[in-house]
C-alpha cells in the first residue's frame, strides 16, 4: 500500500502577539468603568500572566458617576479612582508582588497614575490612545520606564 500524500491543516489566522492580547484584555476591562467620560481598564502582567486588573469607578461602596453624576472640579471628574490605580490597589490589597512588571492601560496613564505606576517598580508601559499629559514621556525616559503606544487592533 502505498502512502497517500495528505493536505496540510489550512491555515489559521495569525495569533495574537502578547502585546495585542493583553491589550484586547484591557480593553475588555475597561467595559466596566463606570464614567462615562472615559471607559479605561488596565492590566498588570508579569511573565505573561496577569496579577491584577483595575477600571476607572467610584470608591468602594459609594455610588458611581452613572448613578449620581460627576463630581467635577477643574474640567476633571474627581468620583473616580484611575483604572491603573485601581489595578496597583489590588494587587496590594492581594499581597501580589507587581515589581518588574508592566502594564497594559487603554489610555495613557495621567501624570499622577503614571508616578504610582512608576513608584510600584512596573518598567513598562503599554497603552491605546494618547490621553492628556505630554510629561510623563520625558519621566519615563529618565526613570528607564518603557513607555509605548499599541497599534490598535480590529475586534
Amino acid at each position: 500500500m502505498s502512502a497517500v500524500p495528505v493536505d496540510p491543516p489550512p491555515a489559521h489566522p495569525a495569533r495574537a502577539s502578547w502585546d495585542e492580547y493583553f491589550m484586547n484584555i484591557a480593553r475588555e476591562v475597561a467595559t466596566r468603568a463606570t464614567c462615562n467620560r472615559k471607559h479605561v481598564g488596565a492590566v498588570i502582567v508579569r511573565e505573561r500572566s496577569i496579577l491584577a486588573t483595575g477600571y476607572n469607578g467610584s470608591i468602594a461602596g459609594l455610588p458611581h458617576c452613572d448613578e449620581e453624576g460627576h463630581l467635577m472640579e477643574e474640567g476633571h471628574c474627581v468620583r473616580t479612582i484611575h483604572a491603573e490605580a485601581n489595578a496597583v490597589i489590588q494587587a496590594a490589597r492581594n499581597g501580589v508582588r507587581i515589581d518588574g512588571g508592566m502594564i497594559y492601560v487603554t489610555a495613557s496613564p495621567c501624570f499622577g497614575c503614571f508616578k504610582l505606576i512608576a513608584n510600584a517598580g512596573i518598567r513598562r508601559i503599554v497603552y491605546g490612545e494618547f490621553y492628556r499629559d505630554q510629561k510623563i514621556f520625558d519621566f519615563a525616559q529618565r526613570l528607564g520606564i518603557e513607555l509605548v503606544q499599541s497599534a490598535p487592533t480590529p475586534r
